[in-house]
């Protein structure tokens, strides 16, 4: 957190996993009030038998307090398709929580976002909004994303060597992308292969000013304010 301070990086979203994340999640959020926001939401790949009980306990902590956003959740094609249909109707039930709670909704799209963008298209409403977190697909998907008044999260892998996302984005709007670091996953280079953290944002702005041929500091500006926005907050 002192890092993350140091960087620059003053608020931080975090996303749940499933039941065995809450406390963990909500004691940092306590721990740092004014600078972590929890987000509550059961991921995919958390997605099993226990599905319905999962769901319940989601559904629970909704009742009972204010969260920036219902996340992490959507499909997870990558490990394992077993659990695809209960993967959907769990994405849908979460999408029609947070359009009552009216607040955003954080995907996770790993080797499904096509199923993903037509699941947002059938459920399409003036309340849903939210970020393709880890966005990792083409141009074309970036516009179809765009278009349903949704973020490009970019994490990362913008960074990597083989990455076909800069050109992804390349043509994208910055107006329409947010940094995020995806930690300890997916830490951008030069920190390949080590854990990542919230203060690495930094050199994935820089990066995405590289591509973008503008200043960093522009580039911070707009993707902080535009999560701002999403997310309902002032910065502090």
């Amino acid at each position: 957190m002192n890092r993350a301070a140091e960087a620059g990086v003053h608020q931080i979203f975090l996303p749940n996993v499933d039941s065995t994340t809450i406390p963990a999640m909500l004691k940092l959020e306590a721990d740092y009030p004014a600078r972590c926001f929890a987000m509550m939401g059961l991921h995919p790949c958390s997605v099993k038998e226990n599905v319905e009980e999962e769901l319940a306990i989601v559904k629970s902590w909704l009742d009972k307090r204010a969260f920036c956003a219902v996340g992490e959740i959507g499909m997870d094609l990558y490990w394992d398709k077993t659990f695809f249909q209960q993967q959907s109707d769990a994405f849908k039930k979460q999408i029609e929580w947070a359009i009552d709670l009216d607040i955003p909704i954080v995907i996770h799209s790993r080797e499904s976002t096509e199923i993903v963008i037509e699941i947002l298209r059938e459920m399409k409403h003036p309340k849903l909004r939210g970020i393709f977190h880890c966005f990792s697909g083409n141009e074309k998907q970036a516009r179809e994303i765009i278009e349903l008044g949704f973020y490009l999260g970019i994490g990362g892998v913008l960074t990597y060597k083989k990455s076909t996302l800069p050109a992804a984005i390349k043509d994208i709007p910055v107006e329409w992308l947010v940094l995020e670091t995806d930690s300890p996953y997916l830490p951008p280079v030069p920190f390949r292969g080590k854990r990542n953290e919230s203060a690495y944002i930094h050199q994935i702005g820089d990066y995405l000013a590289s591509i973008k041929q503008l200043p960093f500091a522009e580039i911070a500006k707009q993707t902080t304010e535009n999560a701002l926005r999403l997310f309902d907050k002032s910065e502090k």
